[in-house]
């Protein structure tokens, strides 16, 4: 049996564990949550190592692309300084073309007109596929950026803006300590402080990480739609209280748990060291195709 462990600088409240037959080989899949304590979570990749095969990096980037650039976050790089052996992702590899799919997924099998939508994506300095994929389906969208990550009321309306924002602080936010700019640990666990609710309000669809989303919940989500990852049943729950009418996540529904992409890597890694391949992208479009692996769809009402 395969062994996967995604450890997270979430909270561990949402900790889980499966086993599942994934393409004819057996896994052990979890998640371990470190509640935002970075020693507690280096010293577990250090204990990991060697032990499973293959280790997903959860609750924090490893890196910010711009262009052909890669700038590395310094605190994720710590978390992994004593890690030797087992290969750790987080989820990059796969996040692109994951997203992209789930916007194609909303137009050609969910019938969606995107083009007569107003989206928020809280979040896109990281996930730039799924940006350029909504804005590419005709969709308005506001990218939240600075309101979500920087707290400022400043909302971003083009790609071209979104790319000279990457640009710009990508060689800063990395060398911050990550928590000034992600929810991490008990935070994650916390109320919504219901700030910036204008934005929720005037779009159809809400897209992007599931904490910036939930930080600043407001008092009703009436008829919009969510497109996340990595939901749990009370998170599901308080989306329904809140009057979404429909969820999709990017990542597939997996023992009634949708898990961050770093899993879905990390499971793409093993299975493909285990048959002598080397992980890529070519590798990474081939292995999802034999998986048939769509995006899950919740309708509430």
């Amino acid at each position: 049996m395969k062994h996967i462990v995604s450890v997270s600088l979430g909270s561990s409240s949402r900790d889980h564990k499966i086993e599942k037959e994934i393409l004819g080989e057996d896994f052990l899949i979890e998640r371990r949550g470190t509640d935002g304590d970075f020693k507690k979570a280096r010293a577990l990749y250090a204990d990991l190592d060697g032990k499973v095969d293959a280790i997903g990096m959860g609750g924090i980037s490893l890196y910010i692309t711009t262009g052909q650039k890669k700038y590395y976050f310094r605190d994720a790089r710590k978390l992994i300084t004593d890690v030797r052996e087992t290969p750790v992702v987080d989820g990059s590899g796969l996040k692109d073309t994951l997203e992209r799919k789930v916007v194609e997924f909303m137009v050609d099998e969910l019938e969606i007109d995107l083009a007569s939508k107003k989206v928020l994506a809280v979040c896109c300095v990281e996930r730039l596929g799924m940006a350029e994929a909504f804005v590419e389906s005709g969709a308005e969208t506001i990218f939240g950026d600075v309101i979500f990550a920087l707290g400022l009321p400043i909302p971003i309306r083009t790609m071209k803006n979104l790319r000279r924002l990457t640009k710009t602080i990508a060689p800063v936010i990395t060398m911050l300590p990550f928590s000034m700019v992600y929810p991490v640990g008990k935070v994650q666990d916390q109320e919504s402080k219901r700030m910036h609710n204008r934005y929720y309000e005037e779009v159809d669809i809400i897209a992007g990480d599931f904490h910036y989303i939930k930080k600043n919940f407001p008092r009703r989500l009436e008829n919009k739609i969510v497109v996340t990852n990595t939901v749990t049943s009370r998170d599901m729950d308080k989306l329904k209280d809140l009057g979404v009418k429909m969820l999709i996540t990017t990542t597939p529904d997996l023992e009634g748990r949708s898990f961050g992409t770093n899993v879905i890597e990390a499971v793409l890694v093993a299975y493909l060291r285990g048959q002598g391949r080397e992980p890529g992208v070519e590798s990474y479009a081939d292995a999802l195709s034999q998986l048939g692996f769509t995006p899950r769809v919740v309708n509430f009402y």
